[in-house]
């Protein structure tokens, strides 16, 4: 049975695919399986992937089922103790995986671990250190668009990001895995959180890298990353944050939620905006009265989740990540999730 098991979910990524298989296969790190998912491409890139990399599991769906249920579905049959979640867009440097194995080791209570990502057509900028959740509702990639010698050290991060991270395959079963109502952009943030809330930890691993292009496939600034990513942000808050700090922290989300409205008219995007918004606060009870996730916020101290979220203006507007020391940070007692 292999140690680990490598997901990539892949919708028409063309070259990017069998550059990011490429980047795997030269891991000095060989205990992994690897498993493609295809959500429908329609680009020739799964039938040259086949070609060039045999030894890999594919698994044709059909359809675009969403990167949250197309990672879910290859987890089920993953066979590692861990499953690594690499997106196609990322492209690993050969210690990557002997890296966070090597923090899995150093840290054996972390259920959770991610990777540096550095800015693909610009190495000498990061393109995020850590997933970090900020009281006006916006997750954001830390230290984006930082300078690389600007990297933080090691240590605790709120989450980790999915485009290449490493989850306990127990605690991912846990948790339920990632929601697939989110269907891309932020279901990570979530699990992160989730994983928060029912006590586990995540370590943000220095020097596990990966270059990242970041929405290289759907768009950074296009209608469906916008519409998906605010309105999910939306869901992340209700979902998970217990009610004092809900409710208390609503007019802060609401600010942002303005301001950000008129960034987006001023780019063209107004329309998919309101559509995240109309769509995201419609369907904000669904996730506020969700039976496993209200049974989290019960269970968690106020104290130690307002310590777990970032309270900065500053560092929001500057994306600057939030890395704890390692041990820093308040312990919780583990919740089982039925």
């Amino acid at each position: 049975m292999p140690r680990l098991t490598v997901i990539i979910v892949t919708y028409n990524a063309g070259d990017r695919l069998n550059r990011c298989l490429e980047h795997l296969s030269r891991q000095t790190f060989s205990d992994f399986e690897t498993i493609v998912v295809d959500n429908g491409s329609a680009d020739g890139s799964i039938a040259a992937a086949r070609r060039h990399y045999p030894t890999a599991k594919f698994d044709d769906v059909g359809a675009n089922l969403g990167f949250a249920a197309a990672n879910n579905r290859a987890a089920k049959t993953a066979a590692g103790e861990w499953l690594v979640f690499l997106n196609p867009d990322a492209y690993a440097d050969p210690d990557w995986l002997q890296e966070l194995v090597a923090a899995s080791g150093r840290y054996p209570w972390a259920d959770a671990f991610g990777s540096t990502q550095i800015r693909a057509n610009e190495p000498s900028l990061i393109d995020g250190a850590g997933d970090v959740f900020n009281v006006f509702g916006i997750p954001y990639r830390g230290h984006y668009g930082w300078p690389l010698e600007s990297l933080p050290p090691e240590g605790e991060c709120f989450s980790p990001c999915a485009a290449a991270a490493m989850y306990r395959k127990k605690a991912f079963d846990r948790l339920g895995g990632f929601d697939e109502r989110f269907f891309c952009y932020g279901e990570d943030v979530d699990l992160g959180f989730r994983l928060r809330l029912s006590g586990g930890r995540a370590v943000q691993v220095k020097a596990a890298r990966v270059l990242h292009e970041g929405s290289g496939i759907t768009g950074r600034r296009s209608e469906f990353s916008v519409y998906h990513g605010h309105r999910n942000r939306i869901w992340i808050a209700a979902k998970n944050l217990p009610g004092v700090l809900y409710w208390g922290t609503a007019p802060l989300r609401l600010a942002a939620d303005f301001a950000l409205f008129a960034k987006h008219v001023s780019h063209g995007l107004g329309g998919a905006y309101w559509r995240a918004m109309d769509d995201g606060y419609r369907r904000a009870k669904e996730f506020r009265t969700d039976s496993h996730a209200r049974r989290l916020r019960q269970y968690a101290r106020i104290a130690d989740v307002a310590t777990m979220i970032d309270w900065s203006v500053l560092k929001l507007l500057k994306r600057q990540a939030s890395i704890a020391p390692v041990g820093t940070l308040p312990e919780q007692e583990i919740v089982g999730v039925q």
